[in-house]
């Protein structure tokens, strides 16, 4: 286990454009920024990247996110390729390499497989210099095989590799309090707050604030502090990671006595 493991996943809403599904460069360069000044810093972190599909849209010449299958395994396997090339460029500019780890809910369907996986991301962040980036291997993902969006297949890695914590960046500050649209900053029982949610999808994002609160659930009840953050100001990850920044903090539950 790495100790002080932090996960954070960003959206297909944060990494691309909501006009066209195209990735947003100038989106990417500052959260990469922020990732990496994290990396450099002395944090082992896992991340984990949406925007496959999404990227890979243009390419066809549609207008949003498709619906067949064929055609959105399709635009991942064009996608991702952008995806990975972007990031291997501007992470080599801080002096970090990236490792692509492709995953299905298969890969962590039993003891076995989960173990390979565990075992390959444990020595991964053993080296200073690598940073792991996840994606759902939607290229190939058939529905049995899909973790239903990324919020999930990040909870559920979170949990294998032994992380401290997570930190959703979607396209809001945290979860807001649909009476006063005001930021609600801590959580302490998740089962309360399922009356705040909201369904904000996106053109091209999966998930809205329903499912991310059912990964949140699945994180703290498996004693993983979780925040829902800005993926558009990922400068503010440095101070979530030491404590303090803007977000929605759901704390890790408490174990129950046996």
């Amino acid at each position: 286990m790495i100790p002080d493991l932090t996960l954070i996943k960003a959206g297909t809403g944060v990494l691309t454009k909501s006009s066209d599904g195209t990735l947003d460069k100038a989106a990417l360069v500052h959260l990469v920024s922020a990732i990496a000044g994290l990396v450099n810093a002395g944090h082992r972190c896992l991340f984990v990247s949406s925007g496959a599909v999404g990227s890979g849209v243009s390419a066809f010449g549609l207008a949003e996110y498709p619906q067949d299958t064929a055609t959105r395994q399709a635009c991942a396997a064009v996608g991702q390729a952008r995806l990975m090339q972007t990031y291997s460029s501007l992470f080599s500019n801080f002096e970090i390499t990236i490792a692509q780890v492709l995953l299905t809910a298969g890969d962590l369907g039993t003891p076995e497989r989960a173990g390979y996986v565990s075992d390959t991301l444990e020595r991964l962040l053993s080296e200073p210099g690598i940073l792991p980036i996840i994606n759902e291997n939607d290229s190939v993902a058939v529905e049995e095989l899909k973790f239903g969006d990324n919020d999930m297949l990040s909870v559920r890695v979170a949990k294998l590799a032994g992380a401290k914590r997570v930190i959703l960046l979607t396209s809001v500050d945290g979860l807001l309090d649909p009476d006063t649209n005001l930021l609600i900053p801590e959580v302490t029982d998740i089962d309360n707050v399922f009356r705040h949610v909201r369904e904000d999808k996106g053109r091209f994002s999966m998930g809205g604030m329903a499912s991310k609160l059912a990964a949140v659930k699945f994180a703290v009840d498996a004693g993983i502090e979780t925040h829902i953050a800005h993926g558009r100001h990922p400068e503010r990850l440095a101070e979530i990671v030491a404590g303090q920044g803007i977000s929605t903090r759901f704390h890790a539950a408490i174990p129950k006595p046996n």
